[in-house]
């Protein structure tokens, strides 16, 4: 391997000085899935079935065409990030889930067959806001309503 200063090499190539990407934090990794589902805010996504009824391993490896976690991994951006699949515990992991947090937004019990990408994005952004609230801020809502 031959080796070059940098100023050598950008008269021969072009050079990204922002390769690798920054790593995404956790809240923009979330504002980009909503943002993805926004974009056709009426399509109709599927369920995952019973996913508090699994065993944590079988819940990892659940997954479904049209899910939201689905249209999450279609988008290049997220996978370049690290999303490696479109498993329910590959979500969890990679937007920094609890099992309670995942199964609200993916469970056919909260929704039934479908739900709407629009109403997807809503509970991510929600998700999304919870995380950046004073923990003062959290324990007043559970106390004072």
């Amino acid at each position: 391997m031959k080796h070059h200063a940098l100023e050598q090499l950008q008269n021969v190539a072009k050079v990204n000085h922002y390769y690798p990407h920054p790593a995404m934090s956790r809240r923009e990794r979330l504002d980009r899935w909503a943002e993805l589902l926004e974009r056709n805010p009426h399509r109709l996504l599927s369920t995952l079935h019973g996913t508090e009824y699994r065993s944590v391993t079988e819940r990892a490896v659940m997954r479904g065409d049209g899910s939201p976690i689905s249209v999450a991994f279609d988008d290049p951006v997220l996978r370049a990030a690290g999303l490696d699949n479109d498993s329910y515990g590959e979500a969890k992991r990679f937007f920094e889930l609890t099992d309670n947090q995942l199964h609200r937004l993916v469970c056919h019990c909260h929704f039934g067959a479908t739900f709407s990408a629009s109403n997807a994005a809503h509970h991510i952004r929600t998700i999304s806001t919870e995380a950046h609230r004073s923990l003062l801020a959290r324990l007043r809502d559970i106390f004072v309503g």
